[in-house]
């Protein structure tokens, strides 16, 4: 039977460094397929939420989506959590019990604090009933603790008192199943060789042998077959500390279970590999494939065990299920995106190229001027209506991406599907556009780090990699001031990141107007399309869209220094 695993998580995603468009479609598609049979769909994000997109959530009563910065499957999503473990002071006789009763052959064994100890094996407990040199000295000494031998024989203690239970000794056993003369000498020998205060004696109903026991000194003397102990003796042993255990197992069985009764700590495997939880499956693999260890711990950063792996868990785990919204490039995405089973595609920009999968999915790619419009028709399409909220977000991914309806890369569709999710969030959009737009302005509150990082996108084309970040702003007095800044942390982003090209375009979404900002090679700088104001600076009048204007303009400078 195949263990319990945590539910893999389905995540509905943008792009990193996400816009209104890419955090609201992601919170309206997680609702669309919520309630079309995906009842685990979470919409999700993975980058900082924009101060006009926590306006909208806000306004809208939505809380912020998590973030996510990495989608990989993890060893704590995979590993199994309903674990078969032992304590380090477990006997043989319960490690076993519990590895028969669940059908395994490995456990962890974990201390009291949730911290791993070591791992204990089938073959490790074998060890404890026939060691490994098969030496008769060996075989007859163990260490063991008479609190333990008295629990696993359900034994009654008679003589003198017991040793607290996590006491071990180490114990000779001596079965008292020879001649009594041959018993008595040879706890004569171990009193004068000093050790007889070490030996068990193990015997039936042979009261001379139960004296020569006592007598001479033993540790203990147990009693099997249910017989009992003279009232004589007893007093004997109280005064000679000797304790004396009674059971009803028969001799032969006793001196298997008192072996039983050891502790795994003595045997188990203190030399071995733990994962953390947080550790992706594809390095696990590649981390585990040379090592002969059979069961993995599986740790939280608390350093206790949450749940365990084994190799074969590792062939084809499951993966963790994305719906990509507003991308559709591998550059773009969360982090593990290729580790995912994507299962949707929604989205408005070019196609890419790298996207693959190992099944047919939905993808929709239309050329509109935002992804909400296309989550806003899917619910038309299955008759469905989204909530207040969601309507209101939906709303604002079309007024962000098609400034109210004004940007070149405006459509028919926007015009519906804005007029109908007004009606339902019960806004007016051109107001709701002033308040949208009014809310912060990154280049009089932002540090250089938020204005390049805040809507950023990341492309290759024509083999040179190129990204382009992009603010709104109403009015562009704001740029000249921080400019000098904005250079020097632009250019310092293309070299970390060996951008060929690193473009910033700060628009005025009141006159369409843009500046754009550009470092990188010298030769695909000089190539841009625009009214060129310096060496690095541009002016693009009635340029706001990256998609349609902005885009087609880099890949023509790239093209034209080719």
């Amino acid at each position: 039977m195949e263990p319990p695993r945590r539910q893999l998580p389905f995540y509905v995603i943008g792009h990193k460094n996400p816009d209104t468009d890419a955090i609201c479609s992601a919170i309206g598609n997680a609702a669309l397929l919520r309630a079309t049979g995906e009842p685990n769909a979470v919409a999700a994000r993975c980058g900082e939420v924009p101060a006009r997109t926590a306006w909208v959530l806000e306004k809208a009563g939505i809380e912020t989506p998590p973030l996510v910065s990495d989608v990989r499957t993890s060893a704590g999503l995979i590993c199994r959590r309903d674990v078969v473990q032992v304590s380090p002071t477990d006997t043989f006789l319960v490690a076993y019990r519990r590895m028969l009763a669940s059908g395994v052959r490995c456990v962890p064994v974990v201390g009291d604090d949730g911290s791993v100890q070591g791992i204990l094996r089938y073959l490790d407990l074998l060890e404890l009933l026939v060691p490994g040199d098969g030496s008769g000295l060996q075989a007859r000494t163990v260490n063991v603790s008479l609190g333990k031998i008295a629990t696993t024989l359900q034994a009654e203690s008679v003589g003198a008192e017991m040793p607290p239970p996590d006491v071990e000794e180490e114990l000779v056993l001596l079965v008292g199943a020879s001649s009594q003369s041959t018993v008595d000498r040879r706890l004569k020998q171990a009193a004068k060789e000093g050790n007889v205060s070490n030996f068990f004696v193990i015997c039936g109903d042979r009261p001379v042998v139960q004296h020569y026991a006592i007598e001479n000194g033993a540790r203990a003397l147990l009693v099997t077959g249910g017989n009992g102990v003279e009232s004589s003796l007893r007093d004997m042993a109280r005064k000679r500390g000797v304790v004396i255990l009674m059971c009803n197992q028969d001799t032969a069985s006793c001196s298997t279970l008192i072996r039983c009764s050891r502790t795994v700590r003595h045997v188990m495997e203190t030399t071995y590999s733990t994962v953390p939880e947080d550790e992706p499956v594809s390095r696990v693999r590649k981390g585990l494939a040379s090592l002969e260890q059979d069961l993995f711990p599986v740790i939280d950063h608390h350093g206790e065990m949450i749940g365990v792996l084994s190799k074969s868990d590792l062939i084809d785990p499951p993966r963790t299920r994305l719906a990509l919204v507003d991308h559709n490039e591998f550059a773009q995405a969360v982090t593990g995106v290729e580790e995912c089973e994507i299962v949707e595609v929604i989205d408005h920009h070019r196609l890419a190229g790298d996207l693959v999968s190992r099944e047919p999915i939905r993808f929709l790619n239309e050329p509109v001027g935002s992804t909400s419009t296309l989550v806003a028709r899917k619910f038309r399409h299955r008759y469905l209506e989204p909530d207040k909220g969601t309507a209101l977000c939906l709303c604002a991914g079309i007024i962000a991406d098609t400034l109210c309806l004004t940007s070149p890369t405006t459509t028919e569709l926007d015009h519906e599907m804005l007029g109908w999710l007004s009606g339902l969030a019960d806004i007016d959009p051109a107001s709701f556009k002033e308040e949208f737009f009014a809310v912060g302005s990154l280049l009089a509150t932002g540090t250089a780090d938020s204005i390049l990082n805040a809507d950023r996108k990341e492309f290759v084309d024509e083999g040179a990699k190129v990204t382009i970040a992009q603010v709104e702003e109403l009015g562009l007095q704001g740029f000249e001031p921080r400019r000098e800044e904005l250079e020097k942390a632009l250019k310092a982003l293309a070299a970390d990141n060996a951008y060929e090209l690193a473009v910033l375009v700060v628009t005025d979404i009141a006159e369409h107007h843009s500046v754009v900002l550009a470092a990188g090679n010298p030769r695909y700088v000089a190539n841009l399309p625009y009214a060129r104001i310096d060496a690095s600076l541009y002016d693009a009048p009635g340029v706001v869209s990256r998609k349609k204007q902005i885009f087609p303009a880099v890949c023509q400078a790239l093209r034209k220094s080719g």
